[in-house]
This record gives C-alpha cells, structure tokens and sequence, in this order.
C-alpha cells in the first residue's frame, strides 16, 4: 500500500471496517452503504471490488501513478536540509527567495 497517499488509505481503512461488517453479516450491504454515504449499487461495485481484490480493491484506482510534477526525494531532503542547518530563521517567502537566487532552485 505504500503506492498510495495518506489520505486514499485512512479512507480506505474506515471504509473496511463497514465493509468488514457486512461481510460478517452484522450489518446488511444496504446499511453498509447509508453508513458510506453511497447508493445500493455503488456498494455493489465495492463489494465486487472487495471480494476480487481485497483491501487493495477499496483504494483509489485513479491515484496509482504518481504526479508527475513530484519532486525526487534527493532534492525535497536537500532543501530541508538547507532550511534547517543554513535558513532556520527565515520565513517561507524569504527562504524561496534565497533559494531561487543562491542555489538556482525555483
């Protein structure tokens, strides 16, 4: 699960537990859906989802690629780094600033 973001994945536990649930047979699909917030035959879908691809099935498809404006991790810990050894004290405006004049980045 490490494809996917945060968020997607708190989501996507919340949404297991009812599933969870229903599959138990604790709750019925239909209440499984009202507790969702999604209709009767979206929670088919998921349900369908659910039983052909387990949990992996409830995450998000449609963020499975990365964004391709990401930033390569080097650069994001060089800039943490810059900030936290050399500009500690600036604000995020002025430390911008800086980067953008002394070490080209921007």
């Amino acid at each position: 699960m490490g494809l996917y973001p945060g968020p997607a994945v708190e989501r996507a536990m919340k949404v297991q537990e009812v599933i969870l649930r229903a599959v138990s047979g604790q709750i019925a699909w239909v209440q499984a859906a009202e507790i969702i917030g999604i209709s009767p035959r979206q929670m088919l879908r998921w349900r369908q989802r659910y039983e052909a691809g387990g949990y992996d099935g409830l995450l998000d498809r449609r963020r499975q690629q990365p964004s391709p404006k990401r930033v390569p991790l080097a650069t994001v810990e060089q800039v943490l780094r810059l900030y936290r050894e050399r500009y500690f004290d600036f604000n995020v405006q002025h430390f911008h600033e800086v980067l953008q004049r002394d070490h080209g980045w921007g």
